[in-house]
C-alpha cells in the first residue's frame, strides 16, 4: 500500500497515463473500529493476545464500520473533480486519505504534486496557537521553508482579513474567521492540487466570492478536488464528478450526469417506498447543436426550442409532461423574442393517477448549470384535485430577462404536494433550449432592461 502526506510526491503506476495523472486511487477501503464502551478499547488491546496464548478463539470487542469499500479512480493534472454524496457517505474520509491524514485499511493512493487541503472545520490548526503561529505551522507542513513563509505572510494575513485576531488563539475564532485563515493559507501554498471539503459554506458572501474567483483562476493550471452539497457550485467549477453512496463509488461521469443521477436518487428517498421512479435516458446528445438564427439584432434576441422528446430525467407512473410552448403576451407564437418582451410560457401535462395538489414549475439554467430564474404554480390559485386522465396546463407570464449571449436550458417538473413537501412525478432536464444573441456585452448572469443609462459632462 502506498499513501502520501501533504506536500509529498510519490511515483504513479505505469498504467499508460504516466505523469498525466495527479492523483491515483486504487481499491481504497477504510474500516473504523467502533467501541460501545471506553473499557472495550482496553479489552481489545489485551484480551485477544491472552486468548491466543491459551489457544482460545480470539474475541473482538468492537464492531466494524466500513466507511469506504474498493474506491478506484484517477484525476488527471489540470482536471477539476467534484465529489458528491449524502452526509455519512464517506466523502470526507476519502479526502483525508488522499491528503495523507488518514491511512486506508487497504488499497493505495498515489499523488503527483504538492497537496493543500481545506477539510472539515476544526482540522489542520492547533486551537491553542495564535493565527500567526498556525500560519507558520501549516505552511511548514505544506513544505514551505521559513524564508518562503516570511515572504508570503503579509499576503496571507491580507487575504484572511481578520484584523488583530491574527494574534489571538484560534479557539477564540468564529467559524467564518477560521475558514478565512485556512483558505488564505492554501491560496499561498503554491500547491499543485487543492482539496476543498464543503468549507466555503460557512464563509460570508464577500469572502466566498473572493475564494471562488481564486478557484476559477487556479483551475486554469492546477488540479482541484471539490466536495459540496451545492450542485450549482460543482457544475460551475468541475469537469467530472464522482458520486459516493454508503462508502461505495456509485458513479463517475461528467459533473452534469453525476449530479442529475444523484438528484434523482435524493428525490426517490424523499418520496419513500410508495413510488417507483423510472429513469429517462436521453436518446441522443442534448440538443446543444440546434442552430440558432445567425442574424444579430440590437439588444437581446432569444430563440426557443422545445426538446422534451430528447430530454433525460425520471418519472413515476402518476403524471407525464406533454409539451412546452412559448408565445408573446397575446398568445401568438413567434420564431424569436426580445429582451424585456412579455412572454407567455405554457407547460402541459396529463395525470395518470390522482394528484391531490398538482404543482408545475420550471427553472432556467446557464451552461454551467447555475439556476437563473424560475417559478411554480403553487399558491397562485386554488387548484382542484387532478384525476387520472385529466390534462393540466400551467401558464406563466413574465418579461424575458436581458441575458448574455449563449445557450440556456429549461428544467421542468410536475409534482404533488407543497413547495416544502412534495414528490416529483415527472422531471426533465433540458426540456427546452433558449439560444440568446446579444449585440452588446452583458454584465452578470441576468441583466435587467434599463430605461436610461446616460452620462453628462458639464
Amino acid at each position: 500500500m502506498s499513501s502520501s502526506s501533504p506536500g509529498e510526491a510519490l511515483p504513479l503506476n505505469d498504467d499508460g497515463l504516466g505523469d498525466a495523472v495527479a492523483v491515483s486511487v486504487r481499491n481504497v477501503s477504510k474500516c473504523f473500529q467502533i467501541y460501545s464502551k471506553p473499557e472495550d478499547r482496553l479489552k481489545q488491546s489485551v484480551l485477544p493476545r491472552v486468548q491466543g496464548m491459551f489457544g482460545r478463539m480470539k474475541k473482538s470487542y468492537f464492531r466494524e464500520f466500513w466507511a469506504l469499500r474498493n474506491i478506484s479512480f484517477d484525476i488527471r493534472k489540470g482536471e477539476t473533480l467534484g465529489v458528491i454524496g449524502r452526509n455519512g457517505s464517506g466523502k470526507s474520509t476519502l479526502l483525508q486519505i488522499i491528503c495523507g491524514t488518514l491511512t486506508p485499511t487497504s488499497g493505495a493512493v498515489e499523488v503527483n504534486g504538492r497537496v493543500a487541503a481545506l477539510l472539515e472545520l476544526g482540522s489542520g490548526f492547533n486551537p491553542e496557537f495564535t493565527g500567526r503561529e498556525n500560519i507558520y505551522m501549516s505552511c511548514a507542513v505544506l513544505g514551505l521553508s521559513p524564508e518562503m513563509i516570511d515572504a508570503r505572510y503579509e499576503k496571507i494575513v491580507a487575504f484572511a482579513d481578520i484584523g488583530d485576531f491574527i494574534e489571538q488563539p484560534i479557539k477564540t475564532y468564529s467559524s467564518g474567521m477560521y475558514v478565512r485563515l485556512a483558505f488564505a493559507v492554501i491560496v499561498h501554498a503554491d500547491a499543485d492540487i487543492l482539496v476543498i471539503d464543503e468549507a466555503l459554506s460557512v464563509g460570508d458572501t464577500v469572502f466566498t466570492q473572493k475564494c471562488k474567483r481564486f478557484l476559477r483562476k487556479f483551475i486554469e493550471t492546477g488540479t482541484l478536488i471539490f466536495v459540496s452539497h451545492d450542485a450549482a457550485s460543482v457544475l460551475a467549477l468541475c469537469q467530472s464528478c464522482i458520486w459516493i453512496d454508503k462508502g461505495e463509488l456509485r458513479m463517475q461521469s461528467t459533473a452534469k450526469t453525476s449530479i442529475n443521477a444523484y438528484t434523482q436518487d435524493c428525490m426517490e428517498i424523499i418520496a419513500g417506498d410508495d413510488l417507483r421512479f423510472e429513469g429517462i435516458p436521453a436518446p441522443r446528445a442534448i440538443a446543444s447543436d440546434i442552430k440558432a438564427p445567425q442574424q444579430i439584432v440590437p439588444e437581446v434576441q432569444a430563440s426557443f426550442f422545445e426538446d422534451i422528446a430528447n430530454a433525460e430525467g425520471w418519472k413515476t407512473q402518476n403524471a407525464q409532461l406533454v409539451s412546452i410552448r412559448i408565445a408573446n403576451d397575446k398568445g401568438q407564437p413567434a420564431a424569436s423574442f426580445f429582451g424585456g418582451e412579455m412572454l407567455e410560457l405554457t407547460i402541459s401535462a396529463v395525470a395518470k393517477a390522482q394528484i391531490a395538489s398538482p404543482i408545475i414549475g420550471f427553472i432556467v439554467k446557464d451552461r454551467s448549470g447555475q439556476s437563473l430564474f424560475g417559478e411554480h404554480t403553487y399558491g397562485e390559485s386554488a387548484v382542484p384535485v387532478a384525476e387520472a386522465g385529466q390534462n393540466l396546463i400551467a401558464r406563466f407570464v413574465f418579461a424575458l430577462p436581458m441575458l448574455p449571449s449563449g445557450d440556456y436550458s429549461m428544467t421542468v417538473s410536475i409534482a404533488d404536494g407543497t413547495p416544502l413537501s412534495h414528490v416529483h412525478h415527472h422531471w426533465l432536464h433540458d426540456a427546452a433550449i433558449l439560444k440568446v444573441l446579444s449585440s452588446r456585452e452583458r454584465h452578470g448572469l441576468v441583466s435587467i432592461p434599463f430605461k436610461e443609462a446616460s452620462i453628462t459632462v458639464i
